[in-house]
């Protein structure tokens, strides 16, 4: 068969193998069949493929004896797009020592492949030498390029630019904006004699991504016409400030949307608490057709992760798998996250391990879990693999091993990596990192010690730091230390409950009664509301939501029914008293004992016995610090009921298994 009538095959393969078999074929029919045409037409194929092979390519081009220079630039453009853009350098190297001379199409896409100021400063003498450097396409590329490397050097190729070059100017705001010039940028924009929608929205993002909202909104209302980039980059202006209800507000009035938007939408739910929601949308965006992308089940992976939505985590697991979706970096660390705060953890451990390109967030992330879960041996060692692979510990991973040894009470070691930090590491240590070591001596009993660390640390203690030195105070039942801390609390943060209600227990613990009534007379009187105790379990997919005394659920008779059921076999099978120490208010026992029976998160495990089979685990999530009661009261149901309880509380998982907890009782 003639080559030549071969040609409209090649395109019909299904794979890189295929047309590298019909490439064979070809090869054995002919082994000379490369005539200009016939070669173009199979490097065009290789190039434009649903399955590209760029080195191919590059061989078969470098096997034409008079390539044109569109062939080069085709494959300039490729390689400047693919993972490994700065080998389109080398290739514009071979390009000039074959002879053949640069246009202006060779020069927009190299300069972005540009990886230093040196090699973009060699590209721009280039193309200064071949004259082209009036090309009002070739100089955008460079207001883009130095932009992000030599803002002064693309200030002046801009002012080489005609005004009629619309798109230069644009490059020149966005140039402006990544750099943080809003003003510049302005200036810029307010000089332009003609205005395209690009220039508009390039200044609405600049405004909504560095949290100028109202000069977004503004810019907004004056656009002389919109298109959905314009929506969008409001959206994102809401997003970027925390505004919920504006954001649901503008995605609803949009009149079209794109993937961009639902992502922003989604992303804005789950950053901002609103988790719930965030899977309702993603629910709402498969019915209207879009399909997600990576940044889609990013956003659903980290709202599984806040709420402990494991089924729902697991489901957007499988959708990954099913489309053949690539489990890059970010994504893969999504998963880890998602495990791990899920109360996975070997499930997140497989996943970390089979990341092929490990970079700090995703060791951040794996390191964190290990930690929340009370493996703190096991983080510890991850920590030693993490530097022997020659990634790079960060602050954050050293918040992670430190807040390990302080659930675990491993005082000697935390030192020593507060120690090592600055001297072996090169990091700074922060004011969080100070704050776990003096939550780590708090917990195990240290409290002048921790509170003299307070005195001589190299910066003021922040609220956190404080709130741990109190909470070690609670758990020493140490009043007189806790008075001094509790007052440089209420300085930073005289409208959070939880200072006003933990100091005030500590006051009642220790028979200080009148001090307790004052600090809850001083919460009435600056209206400070208290964050109730929540407990959520999942079934199904849906999230069940329990508060202290809850009897809004639907089923509230048969889970009050499970209770009394599991109150009755502790009383008659087990030596456990109801724990009314902490009912610290003046009411009879009784009262307190059934105060401590209906809490969240009893509640939630009845239900939880209501609705899954024996030997299934039971997963809770607690928005505050679990009480001793209900730790107490979950060891024996996980006994009684041959049933592992995972809970996750505010600061880390509790296993409960055949009567014990993994915390060891040290929380």
């Amino acid at each position: 068969m003639p080559i030549i009538r071969l040609h409209p095959l090649l395109q019909s393969f299904g794979s890189t193998t295929h047309l590298k078999q019909a490439h064979a074929r070809l090869l054995k029919l002919d082994p000379f069949p490369f005539d200009g045409r016939a070669a173009a037409h199979l490097f065009s194929v290789y190039l434009h493929s649903p399955y590209p092979d760029l080195s191919y390519a590059y061989n078969i081009l470098a096997a034409l004896h008079c390539p044109a220079p569109f062939h080069w630039n085709s494959l300039i453009h490729s390689i400047s797009a693919s993972k490994s853009p700065t080998q389109a350098l080398s290739l514009f190297r071979s390009m000039l020592h074959r002879g053949l001379k640069p246009n202006n199409h060779t020069f927009p896409c190299l300069l972005k492949s540009c990886p230093s100021l040196l090699h973009l400063a060699m590209i721009h003498a280039h193309v200064v030498k071949a004259g082209l450097d009036a090309d009002p396409y070739i100089q955008s590329a460079l207001i883009h390029m130095y932009s992000a490397k030599d803002l002064i050097a693309a200030r002046q190729v801009f002012n080489a630019c005609s005004k009629a070059q619309t798109f230069c100017w644009n490059a020149m705001i966005d140039g402006f904006i990544k750099n943080g010039e809003l003003d510049l940028a302005r200036a810029v924009f307010d000089r332009m004699e003609s205005r395209d929608v690009i220039s508009w929205n390039t200044m609405i993002n600049g405004y909504a991504i560095l949290g100028y909202l109202d000069q977004a909104k503004q810019l907004f209302a004056e656009m002389p016409q919109r298109n959905v980039v314009s929506w969008n980059c409001l959206l994102a202006g809401y997003a970027k400030c925390g505004e919920v209800d504006g954001a649901r507000r503008t995605f609803e009035q949009m009149p079209s949307r794109d993937v961009i938007s639902w992502n922003a939408m989604l992303s804005c739910y789950s950053q901002n608490g609103h988790s719930v929601e965030a899977l309702v949308l993603f629910d709402e965006m498969q019915c209207a057709g879009l399909k997600p992308t990576d940044a889609t089940l990013v956003s659903l992976l980290s709202a599984c992760s806040h709420i402990g939505a494991l089924a729902q985590g697991e489901h957007i697991h499988a959708f990954i798998k099913n489309n053949g979706i690539e489990l890059d970096t970010i994504l893969g660390t999504a998963l880890v996250d998602m495990y791990a705060k899920c109360g996975r953890i070997a499930e997140a451990s497989k996943i970390f391990h089979s990341i092929k390109l490990k970079d700090i967030l995703a060791w951040n992330a794996i390191i964190a879990g290990l930690a929340i879960h009370g493996l703190v041996e096991e983080a510890l060692s991850l920590f030693d693999e993490m530097v022997k692979s020659c990634a790079r510990p960060d602050d954050i991973t050293f918040v992670a091993v430190l807040s390990a040894c302080s659930h675990a009470g491993m005082v000697e070691e935390g030192r020593r990596l507060l120690t090592s930090m600055k001297g072996c590491y090169g990091v700074d240590p922060k004011v969080e990192h100070y704050g776990c070591i003096i939550d780590m001596l708090a917990r195990a009993g240290l409290l002048e010690e921790a509170m003299e660390l307070t005195r001589v640390m190299p910066m003021q203690p922040n609220a956190q730091a404080w709130g741990a030195l109190l909470g070690g105070c609670r758990i020493h039942r140490n009043s007189d230390v806790a008075e001094e801390v509790g007052k440089q609390l209420l300085d930073l943060q005289p409208k959070h409950s939880g200072r006003y209600i933990l100091l005030s227990n500590i006051y009642a613990t220790a028979n200080r009664w009148e001090e307790a009534k004052t600090l809850r007379n001083m919460m009435a009187d600056q209206r400070v509301a208290k964050n109730p105790g929540m407990s959520l379990i999942e079934l199904e997919g849906i999230m069940n939501q329990f508060m202290a005394g809850d009897r809004s659920h639907p089923q509230t008779e048969d889970i009050y029914k499970k209770l009394s059921e599991i109150s009755e076999r502790l009383r008659a099978e087990t030596e456990y008293l109801p724990d009314t120490k902490q009912v610290l208010v003046d009411i009879e026992e009784e009262e307190k004992e059934h105060i401590l029976s209906v809490h969240s998160e009893k509640l939630a495990i009845a239900f939880g016995l209501l609705h899954t089979s024996p030997g299934d685990t039971i997963r809770v999530v607690k928005n505050l610090r679990v009480c001793i009661d209900c730790h107490t009261v979950s060891k024996l149901i996980s006994r009684l009921y041959s049933r592992e309880i995972v809970m996750r509380d505010r600061s880390r998982f509790h296993l409960f298994k055949e009567g014990a907890c993994s915390c060891r009782d040290y929380w």
